[in-house]
C-alpha cells in the first residue's frame, strides 16, 4: 500500500503529541522505518509483536513487509490511528490496549513462533528486554528481537568485557544469544527529538548452555556488578558458594566483575547450579 497519508498528517488529524510520561518519541522517516523492519530478514507471513506502536510508523513498515502484526499500546489516544491502519491492511493487524509488562506475550500467538520488533518506549525498554532474555525456559518462542534503545543502553547490551559499558545487560544478552548493533539512529529523526542518540539492537537466541540455572547466573551478575568497583571476593561474598566456586574454577577473587568473560560467568553459574 503506497496511498497512506504521511505520518505527520496522521498525527495532526488525530491531534496526537508524544507523551513524555509514556516515554514516547515518534519516527516519521518511512525509509528509515522500512530499514528497521528489514533488519530481521523476510517477514512475509510471519508473526510479529510490536510494543508501543504509537501512531503506527513502524507498524505500517511491518505491514508493508507482509507481517502479521500484534501491537500492544497503552495510550488510547493512538488507537483510532491504528484502527485506520488496520483497515488499510485487512486481516494483518491486531491491536491490544494494555501494559506490555502485564501481558503474556507467548499466549498472544497461541504457542506459535514470533519475531519482536519495537521502537520501545524509553521508560520500559530495559524491563521488557530483561524479561525476554530471562527465565528458565529456553529456547524462547520469539525468533529474534529487533529493538530501539537509547544508544547508551544499546552499547551496554553488545559490550565486551573490560569496558565501563560491560555489565549485567551484556551478560544477559550474550550468554545464550547473539547480540549486535544493527544501526544507529540520530536524535533528529524523532519528534520530539530526545536528548540522546538511539540505536537498533538485534538479538537472535542461541543454545542454552548445559547445566546452568538462569536464576543462578542472574544472582551472580547482580551481586558482581552491583558492586563493580569491588573485588569479586567482596562483591560475591553474599552469594552462597560463590567464593568456593571461584577457587575451584581458578578465577582470581581479586579480579573485578568487568574483567570476567561471558564464559567465566556461565562457568560460575554452572558451578552454583549443581
Amino acid at each position: 500500500m503506497t496511498n497512506l497519508p504521511p505520518l505527520r498528517e496522521v498525527i495532526a488529524a488525530h491531534g496526537l503529541s508524544a507523551s513524555k510520561a509514556l516515554g514516547q518519541n515518534f519516527l516519521f522517516d518511512e525509509q528509515l522505518l522500512a530499514r528497521i523492519a528489514a533488519v530481521p530478514g523476510d517477514l512475509s507471513g510471519s508473526n510479529v509483536l510490536e510494543v508501543g506502536p504509537g501512531p503506527g510508523g513502524l507498524t505500517r513498515a511491518l505491514l508493508r513487509a507482509g507481517a502479521q502484526v500484534t501491537a500492544i499500546e497503552m495510550d488510547r489516544r493512538c488507537l483510532p490511528a491504528l484502527a485506520e491502519l488496520g483497515e488499510a491492511f485487512p486481516g494483518q493487524l491486531t491491536v491490544i490496549e494494555g501494559d506490555a509488562l502485564k501481558i503474556d506475550h507467548d499466549a498472544l500467538f497461541d504457542g506459535q513462533p514470533y519475531a519482536i520488533l519495537s521502537n520501545l518506549p524509553y521508560n520500559v525498554g530495559t524491563a521488557l528486554f530483561t524479561r525476554w532474555m530471562g527465565g528458565e525456559a529456553w529456547p524462547p518462542k520469539w525468533t529474534s528481537l529487533t529493538l530501539m534503545f537509547q544508544q547508551e543502553v544499546a552499547q551496554r547490551i553488545v559490550a565486551q568485557p573490560g569496558g565501563s559499558a560491560y555489565g549485567r545487560l551484556a551478560v544477559l544478552a550474550q550468554w545464550r544469544g547473539t547480540a549486535k548493533l544493527a544501526m544507529k539512529v540520530h536524535r533528529s529523526a524523532f519528534t520530539p527529538p530526545p536528548k540522546v542518540m538511539s540505536a537498533i539492537v538485534h538479538v537472535a537466541p542461541a543454545a542454552m548452555p548445559e547445566g546452568v540455572v538462569a536464576a543462578k547466573l542472574e544472582a551472580v551478575t547482580a551481586a558482581a556488578f552491583g558492586q563493580r568497583r569491588k573485588m569479586l571476593r567482596q562483591s560475591l561474598k553474599g552469594v552462597p558458594g560463590a567464593l568456593a566456586a571461584l577457587e575451584t574454577l581458578g578465577i582470581d577473587a581479586q579480579r573485578r566483575a568487568e574483567t570476567l568473560s561471558i564464559g567465566e560467568f556461565v562457568a560460575l553459574a554452572r558451578a552454583l547450579s549443581t
